[in-house]
């Protein structure tokens, strides 16, 4: 049927009774306003079949748009009962305690943002088991960028919707799936629609119990992702014995600027394993191995590769039993290392009492901002040569010093850090706590602490917990908390005793 045939308006001179046929209408006549109905009567006249379609098409647009209103008011009201809205094309609903009734009008918000690219909808323990109805949507969030999903209880049914989804969201750069224990087991469902030429940036699989075979299908995918800079597979104790798959990925990801194995169960042998990949990960600026008490030893022979990272930022090896023999290692290769900003060394024993070895090295730094060594079995001796290393003008770009749980600091030696504190003059953040069962008094130390206070224009944190003050310290420090220029300090100190 051909529209065109039909021709309606007020200049028409077709004859009565026939489709082209309109009385013209005189100016300024009432049936003016109606040609427009008139014109359209005529048509269904002409075509009877079409009429019914006609009406609901005319009148379709007016309910259509009434829905509309109402669906986008209801939208407007879920996101303020949750505190929230779309800012910058990005909707977080992280932490908000979503029901299973929220996540539905959250599936109904999603239609009406084709340009969304952000979607973070962590911690929230009900869309575990209601994934599939918010995958359903991704075809019309196919902008999407960022898709955070860590610690929503995700079933097996959820995590397959998901591997399925993904092949809509093609512009995707991050995935966040950390905490959800079922992708353990499931990953290559997940992951398996990524294509060479990915433009994933950061995938992060913290805790998700992953497999040995979860392991080996990293290393396999790791080549397909050429623009990947962040890679955490922490918290997975069973990757540890697929870390030579893992490693030959890595070969190929050479992008790669952030890579977290925190406690993977990893050991000397994985250390040596990781040592032939660093030559390939020339931009990598964060490099945590912490947590894998087995690692231990590892490094005595295998540290030259780390010399390779000319742009590593942060070393956090805390907490994996290194020996002397690995801290002599890993100060020969710090030398190479002129970028490193932070250095965590915390709950390695063998620091203490060796710490004048490490000092000789860090000295050199002129990028150091964080160092930790919480827990390192320090003596007086130790916290001498770092005093006399600060007072000698090193360390000046020191902003977090960490030195809690060292209990076997005498006064004397608290008392020479304290008077050359002062020449840290970018720090910000001091922690010299005792262990949780260990109870001291503070000696006549802490007046150079204050003195030393007074002098830091950049402090805001000092950490004293289970420290005892007598009653004159006491004193001294209530007059310097009420003290308007300093009030922007706290003393962490949990209720002096």
């Amino acid at each position: 049927m051909n529209l065109q045939k039909v021709k309606l308006g007020a200049n028409n001179s077709g004859a009565p009774g026939k489709p082209g046929f309109m009385p013209k209408a005189k100016e300024g006549s009432s049936r003016t306003s109606g040609l427009v109905t008139f014109e359209l009567a005529v048509l269904c006249l002409a075509w009877p079949s079409l009429s019914s379609r006609f009406f609901v098409c005319l009148a379709n647009p007016l309910s259509s748009e009434m829905q509309l209103g109402s669906r986008m008011e209801k939208n407007d009201q879920f996101l303020q009962t949750l505190g929230k809205k779309i800012v910058n094309k990005c909707l977080d609903l992280n932490s908000c305690g979503l029901t299973t009734a929220d996540v539905r009008k959250m599936v109904a918000l999603l239609p009406f943002l084709p340009d969304l690219e952000e979607l973070d909808i962590s911690w929230n323990d009900f869309v575990g088991g209601n994934l599939p109805s918010i995958t359903q949507q991704m075809h019309v969030t196919s902008k999407l960028k960022v898709l955070r999903l860590a610690s929503c209880r995700l079933t097996t049914e959820d995590v397959q919707a998901l591997g399925e989804a993904l092949e809509m969201i093609p512009e995707l750069e991050e995935l966040n799936l950390s905490w959800n224990s079922k992708v353990g087991g499931n990953l290559p469902l997940i992951l398996q629609k990524f294509q060479k030429g990915s433009k994933i940036h950061v995938l992060e699989l913290m805790d998700c119990a992953l497999t040995s075979e979860d392991g080996a299908f990293v290393g396999r995918l790791l080549p397909k992702l050429q623009s990947l800079e962040v890679l955490d597979l922490s918290i997975n104790r069973n990757i540890g014995g697929s870390l030579n798959s893992i490693a030959q990925g890595l070969q190929s990801a050479s992008t790669l600027k952030v890579l977290k194995l925190h406690s993977c169960g990893l050991s000397q042998k994985s250390v040596k394993i990781l040592d032939a990949t660093f030559r390939y990960l020339g931009e990598l600026r964060k490099l945590d191995l912490s947590c894998n008490k087995e690692l231990g030893g590892g490094f005595e022979d295998a540290s030259a590769p780390l010399v390779m990272l000319k742009h590593l930022e942060v070393l956090d090896l805390h907490q994996c039993s290194l020996t002397v023999d690995d801290i002599m290692s890993l100060i020969e290769a710090s030398i190479h290392l002129p970028a490193l900003e932070i250095v965590n060394l915390s709950w390695n024993k063998c620091v203490g009492g060796n710490l004048k070895m490490l000092l000789e090295t860090l000295k050199l730094s002129t990028s150091l901002q964080v160092l930790r060594l919480s827990s390192c079995s320090l003596v007086t001796e130790d916290v001498k040569l770092l005093a006399s290393v600060i007072q000698r003008g090193h360390l000046t770009k020191l902003q977090k010093l960490d030195l809690s749980y060292n209990d076997g600091i005498c006064d004397a030696g608290w008392a020479i850090f304290c008077q050359n504190l002062w020449f840290l003059k970018e720090l910000t953040e001091l922690d010299i706590s005792l262990r949780p069962s260990h109870f001291r008094d503070c000696g006549h130390w802490f007046r150079y602490l204050l003195c030393a206070v007074t002098k830091l224009p950049e402090i805001t944190e000092i950490g004293m917990k289970r420290w005892t003050l007598p009653a004159s310290q006491e004193e001294e420090l209530g007059s310097f908390d009420q003290d308007p220029k300093r009030r922007g300090i706290h003393f962490d100190h949990g209720g002096f005793r």
